[in-house]
């Protein structure tokens, strides 16, 4: 079992920036990839970032150069780091891990980017 806590979401203008967090705690030894899905009104959940246990990236093409996915491994922590914000970033953030073919979720974060 994994438990995943997101912290970080808020509130931001259009440019502006902000960084989620997620804590994992459990059996986060056996982790394959940590990362980060987003899901907008009325839309389908995406990925927005992913970090393998080696530390290879992945990123959805409309976040490339505008997010940066990261993590502290004394810590437990993987973070979004998110630049250049849009109205159309604006959606639930959640924290995801993957254990072979299990998935874990975090309760999500909101992030609400005005125009």
């Amino acid at each position: 079992q994994v438990q995943l806590v997101e912290s970080g979401g808020g509130l931001v203008q259009a440019g502006g920036s902000l960084r989620l967090s997620c804590a994992a705690s459990g059996i986060i030894f056996s982790i394959n990839a940590m990362g980060w899905y987003r899901q907008a009104p009325g839309k389908q959940r995406e990925l927005v970032a992913v970090m393998t246990y080696g530390g290879s990236t992945t990123y959805a093409d409309s976040v490339k150069g505008r997010f940066t996915i990261s993590r502290d491994n004394a810590e437990n922590t993987v973070y979004l780091q998110m630049n250049s914000l849009k109205p159309g970033d604006t959606a639930d953030y959640y924290c995801n891990a993957e254990l072979g073919l299990v998935n874990y979720w975090g309760q999500g974060t909101q992030v609400t980017v005005s125009s």
